[in-house]
């Protein structure tokens, strides 16, 4: 692909007609063919990032990998013992082992490659006269951005309507926001130095306002593109299970060399063989040994698990949080848009002993103040869906009156804090020096800015009352009048310091999503509790507690009270709440550590720039994919496409399917390496003929490497694997538990074909090739046996024959191919060193691989229900 064209990703020089291109005007932004063009010839919004691993750098790895270095060996020293047959096959295999970690390696990137561009940034534009949400890949110089608080900023671009505070802190290492300033000229692209003050640079956060910018560059020509290739590159951390399984690896292989070693030096002192056939028996052993399918179990099964769960709209950022996914006891949610629709509505307005139904079609002239000031105290083009609702319903209930004021220029703004949970509006009256001050928030609070007498409070907390307890978000409204006391005067330092009239209350409505009962339902029986995060009013947050099942507890925590508890007293606490309210961003932080200092493992939602800290404290941070900001999908380890609790009830589902299936894999791969050793290292201590050679070896693992990455992969979930405890956080697949069932189910295994072998050594007269083909032929029975067997330990292998793995039967008719072309192909079975096929060694192979399934049927009986229990390290 060729270089982009530089004058199509970065505005140099001022052309009085650029922003207007292919538009109708600046508030109408490009039109879709004029955006596909530039495109074509400017390419993608990309910064210089990393390009998938070549081919080349895998298969390099792959020569670097310990079983290679062993196949090499092995070719080798058939080669000197001049078995050229032996020799090419090993070596030949070489590629077949290229070939199917390319394969691996491919499918791996491609499910990464989806997620990271499911994950991209977005970016909100004006085309063809209306608001799109894309890709932030997408976006080309001279788009019209729309910019609200929490998003990162898709481009280098010019402010040109609104005001913004801005984190360039990635550029500049300052942590102090910017304000930006708008700037209805467009000018040239600068750098950080030569920047006017409407000026914002791609990759920086808008912290604060709502703005419209045009786009000035785009890739690798904005300021942070030229900056380095760095900043676009990501690297993904290992997960636990990972870097656990790192060290055991690294252990087994200083055991198997050892082994080895040993092995070498007793057949050639002792046994009297020859130094070449020792170092083969050697190389045989450790080539058994190693479990070289560790590591891929664990990088495809969470890579292609991940892939999984973006099917149902969860979309992971990080892979290693899929892991934490089945070991989640509580779910920390925001009410609005997870538990409920997140379509809000005014539907209740109420003014002193009046109340109106906003299904009424007129509304009443008193209520006329009330609305205005409300949609005053609003911004004109809101993010947040309560404040559209607001400006919504005053814009179709007071239109053609005089209480629509969109011409009205701001002169100042008091934003909502902790301890005054209200907003306020300021605005230029026709007198001089003279301001009017809209205001909305907690009702309480409004009441309290309007310093009204106790009567009348309790009267407006006792409707605010009633209206919560039928599921209203409940906001108060006031308005008021400021004199400066001159010209130019410095505004005053809080809302307190003006006089306030109390107009009345807005009360807006959510509905509870349909699905949300039944996930709740769900995860109760999976032993996940819910706690609700909330900044509505108590009576609200339970009137919506009940409606959808989240709790029969009536108790509530406010976010006051929970600032006012010790940390000994909180956790106490939370033991007993379900439902918390009129909670501040920054009380999140403190309620995700209380409950993971309670040994809670916490998965908690957000969307919001002050959420970014709990997101990334909790052991599961979860943002919302619609309504969530970038700061917070960028924090966070999933991303709920849908905004929907039941995805993440979904999620929770997925995550302990994965690590149930690398569980299983796992004892797979243990169980069919402990034959195989035997095989390995028992006849040459019995001073027996040779077994398992290399190139048996080599065949074997050609089949235990699909059964690892692609049948258990493909597992579907437990019946009841959503009614049954999260598992420890620390659980491991490597349990002693788990390990050592395996161990035992190889043992048992190796212990019928080496007592098999013995018997039929003894009674049957038969040579080394009829002996070795009939253990061979029931070692490979044997490996799909403990593929099925270990399928579900609670059902015996027959039943687990079952076809709800479509894999499972493709890899059947592989062992079966591969069976067929060594014992039919004269040339591989020469290689394989079997005697020609005949009937009696093929049924003393049926009868051995008879007795290794009643070894694995006694063992699941005696054992099976202890290992399917998951335990803490």
């Amino acid at each position: 692909m060729g270089q982009p064209d530089r004058a199509a990703n970065r505005r140099d020089d001022v052309d009085p007609d650029a922003v207007s291109t292919g538009a109708d005007d600046t508030r109408q932004g490009l039109l879709s063919a004029e955006v596909a063009r530039r495109l074509a010839v400017g390419g993608p919004n990309l910064l210089p990032g990393a390009a998938p691993k070549p081919a080349w750098v895998i298969a390099l790895g792959v020569l670097r990998e310990p079983m290679f270095l062993m196949l090499l060996a092995a070719g080798g020293i058939y080669l000197l013992l001049g078995d050229r047959g032996e020799a090419l096959f090993l070596l030949g295999f070489v590629f077949v082992v290229i070939g199917i970690t390319l394969g691996q390696e491919r499918k791996t990137q491609r499910a990464l490659e989806s997620l990271r561009d499911l994950s991209a940034p977005r970016a909100l534009v004006i085309r063809d006269g209306r608001e799109q949400r894309i890709a932030g890949r997408d976006v080309v110089v001279d788009d019209l951005l729309v910019l609200h608080e929490g998003d990162r900023i898709p481009a280098d671009a010019q402010l040109i309507i609104g005001q913004l505070d801005v984190d360039e802190s990635l550029l500049t290492g300052e942590s102090v926001p910017v304000s930006k300033l708008p700037d209805a000229v467009v000018h040239p692209a600068a750098a950080p130095g030569e920047a006017s003050g409407a000026t914002l640079f791609a990759s920086t956060v808008v912290t604060k306002g709502v703005g419209r910018a045009v786009v000035q560059a785009t890739g690798a020509l904005t300021v942070v593109g030229g900056i380095g290739t760095a900043l676009g590159r990501t690297a993904e951390m290992d997960s636990g299970l990972q870097r656990a399984s790192r060290g055991l690896i690294r252990n087994l292989t200083m055991v198997a060399l050892g082994l080895a070693l040993a092995l070498v030096l007793v057949s050639w002192a002792w046994d009297g063989r020859s130094l070449l056939k020792s170092l083969l028996s050697g190389v045989a052993l450790a080539m058994a040994i190693l479990p070289e399918e560790i590591p891929v179990i664990l990088t495809v099964f969470l890579a292609l698990g991940a892939w999984r769960l973006s099917k149902t709209k969860v979309l992971t950022r990080r892979v290693p949080a899929v892991e934490a996914l089945g070991a989640i006891t509580v779910l920390a949610v925001d009410k609005t848009g997870t538990l409920t629709q997140n379509r809000m509505q005014v539907a209740e307005l109420a003014m002193s002993e009046a109340r109106f139904d906003a299904d009424h079609a007129e509304l009443p002239e008193p209520f006329h103040p009330l609305v205005e000031f409300a949609m005053l105290a609003t911004p004109l083009d809101p993010f947040d869906p309560m404040e559209r609702a607001i400006q919504v319903f005053g814009r179709a209930r007071l239109a053609g009156t005089e209480h629509v004021h969109d011409d009205r220029n701001l002169s100042h703004q008091y934003d909502l804090a902790p301890d005054i949970l209200a907003m306020t509006r300021v605005f230029a009256d026709a007198r001089p020096d003279t301001y009017a001050l809209a205001t909305k928030g907690a009702p309480e609070a409004v009441a309290e800015l309007c310093h009204l007498p106790a009567p009348e409070r309790a009267a407006i907390a006792h409707q605010v009352e009633a209206m919560a307890a039928r599921g209203l978000r409940v906001l108060g409204v006031a308005r008021g009048t400021w004199q400066a006391a001159t010209a130019g005067a410095p505004w005053p330092a809080s809302q307190h310091d003006f006089d306030f009239s109390f107009l009345g209350l807005i009360g807006l409505i959510d509905p509870p999503r349909p699905d949300v009962p039944a996930a709740i339902a769900e995860c109760r029986a999976a032993g996940v509790r819910i706690v609700m995060m909330t900044g509505d009013h108590p009576a609200t947050a339970r009137a919506i507690a009940a409606q959808v099942g989240l709790s029969e507890r009536a108790e509530v925590v406010t976010g006051p009270e929970l600032a006012a508890l010790e940390d000994a007293a909180l956790r106490e606490r939370l033991r007993h709440v379900d439902v918390c309210a009129r909670l501040a961003p920054e009380h999140k932080l403190r309620l995700v550590r209380a409950l993971q200092a309670d040994g809670q493992v916490v998965a908690m939602t957000g969307d919001g720039v002050n959420d970014a800290p709990a997101l990334k404290a909790a052991d599961v941070g979860i943002a919302m994919g619609e309504r969530g900001t970038d700061v917070a999908r960028e924090a966070a380890a999933l991303v709920l496409l849908d905004d929907s609790f039941a995805s993440i009830v979904q999620a929770i589902r997925g995550g302990r399917r994965i690590f149930d299936n690398i569980t299983k894999a796992t004892r797979f791969v243990f169980a069919v390496h402990m034959p195989i050793i035997a095989l390995a290292l028992l006849p040459a201590l019995l001073h027996w003929p040779v077994l398992l050679l290399p190139v048996h070896i080599v065949l074997l693992e050609l089949l235990i490497d699909p059964a690892c990455s692609i049948v258990f992969e493909a597992e579907p979930a437990a019946a009841d694997v959503m009614q049954r405890p999260p598992r420890p956080l620390a659980a491991s697949p490597f349990t002693l538990d788990n390990i050592g069932f395996a161990l035992l189910q190889g043992l048992g295994i190796a212990a019928v074909l080496l007592a098999g072998h013995a018997g039929l050594q003894a009674t049957t007269g038969w040579g080394e090739g009829n002996l070795r083909l009939a253990v061979f032929v029931a070692l490979v029975l044997a490996l799909f046996l403990l593929i099925v067997s270990n399928r579900d330990l609670r059902h015996a292998a027959m039943f687990n024959l079952r076809a709800d793995n479509p894999w499972l039967a493709r890899m059947f008719a592989a062992v079966a191919a591969v069976l067929a072309a060594v014992l039919l192909i004269p040339g591989l079975r020469k290689v394989m060193g079997f005697a020609s096929v005949s009937l009696h060694p093929l049924t003393a192979a049926l009868g051995l691989l008879v007795l290794c399934g009643l070894w694995l049927q006694g063992l699941r009986l005696a054992w099976g229900r202890r290992v399917e229990q998951p335990v803490d390290t």
